[in-house]
């Protein structure tokens, strides 16, 4: 693979990165938004020039270790009992949001069909780079944490079987109810059919040491492979990822793995996460400060509209099903969630990889870039005080924290 970031660029971003950390916990704002601004005045700095953003870049080699690193802290038992919540979200809400903004792009803002279903499909489904990094860093725990970060993952593999199948359609290739249904069984049966035997054949063979630097070495390779795997058979890399990961979560302390290595393996996924992380915001930044936003006005506004109004209905009326049951979902926490789905690098990096023909291909990336952009910017500046309204993230103000205590 054609290494995109040279060796010396990485280093500066690195010690980039190290400092936005220090500075953004100090001032308090939501650490992806400070990468975002550090990319966009790096884009002036004539060493960065030449940093690529590009698909194969967030798809092969920094999303899959932010998926595996999420999935290596799910606990089976909780999500075999939120599992039907979380397949609901995933599945109807992602369908239901793509429909609304296809169909609002098409008669709103004037975008032929293809194109309108082809920005419905990137967009629809919340990022799990910038939903996980926003939870991370306002320490959400329990169910809430949970939902958000496990439907974030869940959905994207909706929505890249979906991206695949307007892919297929986009090229000419006449495309019957079986042959949809073939793509989903395949990207979906695949794509856990894959990091389950990756997984499974390196947990074997991590069960025959202790060294923790040969079971860093394995988990690593269970990440990297069963994505590319599942890619390579036209099957949902993000799932087969984190199927990985939750078996290396789950089985791999029963034995696999060792205590000391487990250790070892938890610290070295949070930094990688970490990396990512930071790598994937800048680049956004850089990518954004070149976009030519002229002329789109009316699209973009359109589509931030509709895209809010499709997460709408992604989340209240998929709750709603549940709401006579044990899996009802909180207000407040249908409210976050609501609020928590953001977009990020995931679209964009779809969107850089829609076939050239598609119309007002362009067009297309610049109204991502920007409905990303408003998801970082509003949403996520805005998450940590409207956690704290929702009461899921205590006062930073101790006195208003024992006023709220003694009420």
């Amino acid at each position: 693979m054609e290494l995109i970031i040279q060796l010396d660029r990485l280093l500066v971003f690195l010690l980039i990165a190290g400092i936005v950390a220090v500075l953004t916990r100090r001032l308090r704002i939501p650490y992806s938004v400070g990468l975002v601004f550090t990319g966009i005045i790096l884009s002036f700095v004539p060493f960065f020039r030449t940093v690529s953003f590009s698909k194969e870049l967030i798809f092969n080699v920094l999303l899959p270790p932010l998926v595996f690193e999420a999935a290596l802290q799910i606990h089976w038992k909780e999500l075999r009992r939120e599992l039907p919540v979380i397949v609901m979200l995933a599945t109807l809400g992602v369908c239901l949001s793509w429909s609304v903004t296809a169909l609002g792009m098409h008669y709103l803002a004037g975008w032929e069909w293809i194109g309108a279903l082809f920005f419905g499909a990137l967009i629809a489904a919340t990022d799990p780079v910038s939903v996980i990094a926003t939870f991370k860093e306002a320490k959400i725990r329990g169910r809430l944490k949970l939902l958000v970060e496990t439907e974030s993952l869940f959905n994207d593999g909706t929505a890249a079987v979906a991206f695949g199948v307007m892919v297929i359609a986009a090229i000419g290739s006449p495309l019957s109810v079986g042959d949809v249904a073939k793509i989903l069984l395949v990207g979906v049966a695949g794509g856990i059919l894959c990091g389950g035997l990756i997984s499974g054949i390196l947990l074997l063979l991590a069960g025959q040491t202790e060294d923790p630097f040969v079971e860093i070495t394995f988990t690593t390779l269970a990440a990297y492979a069963s994505f590319l795997l599942a890619e390579q058979f036209h099957a949902s890399g993000i799932l087969a990822c984190l199927t990985a990961g939750l078996i290396v979560g789950n089985i791999g302390p029963l034995g696999a793995i060792s205590a000391r290595g487990r250790e070892a393996v938890a610290g070295y996924w949070e930094y990688l996460g970490f990396v990512a992380n930071s790598l994937i915001f800048m680049d956004i930044g850089i990518y954004l400060s070149r976009q030519h936003f002229t002329g789109i006005l009316v699209p973009a506004v359109s589509a931030v509209l509709l895209v809010t109004l499709g997460r709408f209905l992604t989340v209240y009326p998929c709750c709603a099903v549940f709401g006579r049951s044990v899996l009802r979902v909180q207000g407040r926490h249908q409210h976050i969630l609501f609020w928590g789905g953001l977009r990020g690098g995931l679209a964009l990096a779809l969107a850089m990889g829609m076939p050239p023909d598609v119309p007002r291909r362009d067009m297309i990336i610049s109204v991502s870039f920007i409905v990303a952009s408003f998801s970082i910017f509003v949403n996520g500046l805005t998450m940590t005080p409207f956690l704290r309204r929702m009461g899921e993230v205590p006062s930073p103000n101790p006195e208003q924290n024992s006023r709220k205590n003694d009420s």
